[in-house]
């Protein structure tokens, strides 16, 4: 049992949180070895980048985690949170790119590809880590020493596994489709990598005229006109009878020399624009499709780096931008253009960039999508995985049904670069699982492909790649698949998909058994965090100035699953304010456990004993049940009320006058024994929302284990579930709090003691009577009369009516009458003077002409609020006067 004066009088939370998470550190508490006849519990940490860091999505992600995790220790699982960070392929290129740019001028082509990577990987070494130490600050007790990166030996083996066994199954192919591209990052990105954001722009309608017809056009809209340079045909619906005499002719393709056929394609939508559609199958992924089905040629106008190409004839060289303001211009000088229409439309961007993608047909390594579907659908939709909320499961299931195959080469050398190889002599294509130098077929020299993997490649295998696969190991054994994936539902189709698929294709098993799904952190004002918007808060400050644990229980009482929630400052304030009730509460129990011993003989629990003992076994089992079905902000909830309202408010204070009584050592060791253990139970209860405050305060109290992490969690004694003591002690506290409330209404000064009157039912009149001094303690009463209901009710006093008991406090005695209306009379001089002031000014002719309308505004509703108070005063004193 600690002394006093180690708890000393104010929290510090900085100190105490570096000196725990070193101790946990230093014993290893978050190492998790196999233990195959413990029952298993693991999660993987969505992986960040190393070029990240920490921002609230982030902390409420890994908070999240942290709770399951510390919560399944304490249960006594076989636990594992396995860490790691993502290599980030081209948002750590573009960070490198732009450090060799700014210090030395070059660029990655100046270095060659070998000495890039190499600063690549120095930049990882000096920088890395930085994101992982950020959250050690929030407290995340991850098994740092598994701790993997995606482009580690043995995550990189898993890679080129799967990639050539994909590719030995014909599941990976090469091929000239249209992708998006980044003109600025060069490189092709898959649609998941691509917002979409509605732009205002324009629909330009233009002219085609009929080939061999005078005066006969038709008319096409479009808000790209500068692919209409690679146009190869114009497209009708067959239904359309406006068009249907016109398929199969042809049209003169403005601009140009080019002559292009009118096609019939039920794609075309009858209502947009004209319901004539331009086909540009370089240039659009709908276009390509119609291109395949019509066997259409594919001109590419704009090059990969946004430039115009030779195929756009005068405009070649142009900036895809200026090309559309000057070939504008031009259809109009020469009468193309009909007119111009604003239109807001959905326009792709590059997720890094955020430049305006540009679909162009590349080759480009894919991945065949439709064989590894079903597997991956089929086991969330047994219930073999499950999203929580359940809800998302449909999102899921849905995007699945109409996925593309996935571009996965980019272009870019940081990452794990694709494992083939092309003979320089015969021209084989060779896929290998270990690096090559020269061709199998004929011994020829070979040079290997010089795309990258795309990131997510990598990442979909992180539950199984970390564990060691594609080795046969104990971890993997023991952990796989994960208990659950815990994730924003912003990446459902980036990662968790992926996952999915890679797990039932590769490990022939699901990778998690639970999905749970959270939502986004948001301003006050429900905004999206943004550098642009300038309204990001970065969880470092607020823990410097507040806390880990004060961020983190913030976080998760204002969670509800798969939700969005708002990051608000008095939120912060009143988490903080939650710590110090705790901290205050347990230093009063501290100062008070002199000469605590367990084995000392006791008095009987008392009512307070026995009520505070129920509620704790109801809160040990509502939190857990609640924890078990990832409630987690109804659990923090449960916990935070328990805590503040019934241990604190309620129980410590019943407790006091035994705790101060050292002439009657039984029931002071009583109450020392129960307070003793109601918080060490709430400490635990509450660690793995907030890890530190409950470490430093359990090593102060009684205790059984070296670090409440590893201190088993409360366990339900039914035993002392007594739902007697909790009706009558609800009754006694209800009784008190109308006592208190109806002496507030009064102004009856604190300290005051009054009498009071209770009539109670013949189901609580016993345990009343037999506890009436905690209504005389807590309700500051001096004379306490407890009859049957239906006993005479006494004149001239105040009462309220809670279930079973009617309160009367006489009037007689519990404030001075005159005394009173003294203060109220006052108080009516003081407000009548003010209510003549605002509406003199409201009269004011000046005053309304000049004053912002806010402030007119504001002075009526001051004058409305006087109003409102002067007639509460007038009919509080009209009462008193009764009373003379």
């Amino acid at each position: 049992m600690a002394e006093e004066h180690n708890i000393p009088k104010v929290y510090d939370p900085a100190s105490v949180e570096k000196k725990w998470y070193k101790y946990w550190e230093e014993h290893r508490y978050f190492h998790a070895e196999v233990e195959a006849d413990k029952k298993p519990f693991s999660i993987v940490i969505p992986p960040p980048n190393i070029t990240g860091q920490l921002h609230m999505g982030h902390a409420l992600d890994n908070t999240l985690q942290d709770i399951l995790i510390r919560w399944h220790r304490m249960m006594g699982d076989n636990t594992l949170w396995m860490p790691g960070y993502d290599h980030a392929g081209l948002a750590t290129q573009i960070k490198v790119e732009e450090v060799l740019k700014k210090e030395e001028g070059k660029t990655r082509y100046d270095l060659g590809r070998e000495e890039f990577i190499k600063r690549v990987w120095e930049w990882k070494d000096k920088y890395g880590d930085r994101i992982i130490e950020q959250l050690k600050s929030l407290g995340v007790s991850c098994d740092w020493e598994h701790k993997r990166f995606t482009m580690d030996e043995g995550c990189s083996q898993a890679v080129r596994e799967v990639f050539v066994s994909l590719y030995e199954k014909g599941l990976i192919y090469q091929g000239s489709r249209i992708t998006n591209w980044c003109v600025n990052c060069n490189t092709a990105l898959s649609d998941i990598e691509v917002e979409h954001e509605d732009d205002a722009g324009n629909l330009w309608y233009v002219r085609y005229p009929v080939v061999g017809e005078m005066e006969t056009y038709l008319t096409i809209a479009t808000t790209r006109p500068e692919t209409m340079l690679g146009d190869t045909a114009v497209a009708v619906n067959p239904e359309d009878p406006r068009y249907g005499h016109l398929v199969g002719k042809m049209l003169q393709l403005p601009l140009t020399e080019r002559q292009i056929p009118i096609i019939a394609d039920s794609y075309v939508d009858l209502e947009f624009g004209t319901g004539a559609v331009k086909i540009t199958p370089a240039h659009d992924p709908n276009d390509f499709e119609m291109g395949m089905r019509h066997n259409l040629e594919s001109i590419v106008v704009i090059g990969m780096d946004g430039y115009m190409t030779e195929e756009a004839g005068k405009f070649a060289g142009q900036e895809r931008y200026e090309c559309r303001k000057n070939l504008v211009h031009e259809l109009q000088e020469k009468g193309y253009l009909v007119k111009i229409e604003e239109h807001n439309h959905a326009v792709g961007h590059c997720q890094r960039c955020r430049s305006v993608i540009e679909p162009l047909v590349s080759k480009q390594w894919f991945v065949k999508m439709e064989p590894l579907v079903k597997a991956a659908v089929d086991c969330v939709e047994d219930g073999r995985t499950q999203f929580v909320p359940e809800r998302f499961t449909k999102t899921y299931t849905g995007w699945m049904e109409n996925i593309r195959d996935w571009c996965i080469s980019r272009q870019i050398w940081w990452g794990h670069r694709i494992p083939v190889w092309y003979c320089d002599a015969c021209g084989e294509v060779i896929a290998s699982r270990v690096d090559i130098d020269k061709c199998p077929k004929c011994g020829g020299a070979v040079h290997q492909d010089e795309d990258a993997l795309d990131t997510w490649f990598s990442s979909a295998l992180w539950p199984f790649s970390t564990m060691g696969w594609p080795e046969k190991t104990d971890l993997l054994k023991q952990f796989y698949p994960t208990s659950v994936l815990v994730t924003g539902y912003d990446i459902i189709f980036f990662w968790v998909a992926r996952m999915l698929i890679m797990g039932m294709e590769f490990m022939k098993d699901i990778p998690f058994d639970k999905v749970f799904i959270h939502g986004l952190v948001r301003d006050s004002q429900g905004r999206k965090m943004s550098k642009s918007l300038g309204n990001g808060i970065d969880p470092l400050e607020v823990i410097e100035k507040y806390g880990a644990d004060t961020l983190r229980f913030m976080l998760i009482t204002g969670n509800t699953p798969g939700n969005d929630m708002r990051f608000y400052w008095e939120r912060v304030e009143a988490t903080r304010n939650f710590a110090n009730k705790i901290w205050n509460a347990s230093r009063f129990a501290l100062m008070n456990m002199e000469g605590y011993d367990a084995e000392a003989k006791q008095a009987p629990y008392t009512l307070a004993d026995q009520w505070i003992l129920s509620r704790l076994q109801h809160t040990v089992k509502d939190v857990t049940e609640l924890l078990g079905r990832f409630e987690l902000g109804e659990a923090g909830r449960l916990i935070y009320d328990f805590i503040w309202s019934e241990v604190c408010d309620w129980y410590i204070e019943l407790a006091k006058p035994r705790l101060y009584n050292k002439e009657d050592p039984e029931a002071r060791a009583t109450a020392q024994h129960v307070l003793a253990e109601v918080l060490t139970s709430a400490m635990k209860l509450l660690h793995p929302y907030m890890p530190f405050i409950t470490e430093e305060i359990y090593q102060c109290l009684p205790h059984e284990s070296n670090s409440i992490m590893i201190a088993p969690w409360p366990i339900v004694d039914e035993r002392l579930f007594d739902d007697k003591a909790e009706t009558g002690m609800t009754a006694i506290m209800e009784s008190i709090k109308a006592i208190r409330n109806m002496r507030a209404e009064v102004n009856a000064a604190p300290g005051k003691k009054v009498p009071a009157i209770l009539l109670v039912n013949a189901e609580l009149r016993e345990i009343v009577e037999a506890n009436k001094n905690y209504i005389n303690l807590m309700g500051s009463i001096d004379e306490l009369i407890i009859d049957d209901i239906g006993a005479g009710k006494p004149e001239n006093a105040m009462a309220a009516v809670i279930a079973g008991i009617e309160v009367y406090l006489p009037l007689a005695g519990l404030i001075d009458v005159e005394k009173e209306t003294q203060r109220l009379n006052k108080e009516l001089e003081s407000m009548d003077k003010e209510i003549k002031r605002v509406t003199g000014k409201l009269n004011n002719a000046g005053f309304l002409a000049k004053a912002p309308a806010d402030v007119v505004e504001k002075e009526k509703a001051k004058a409305e609020e006087l109003s409102g108070k002067m007639e509460a005063v007038k009919e509080r004193l009209t009462y008193l006067a009764t009373l003379k």
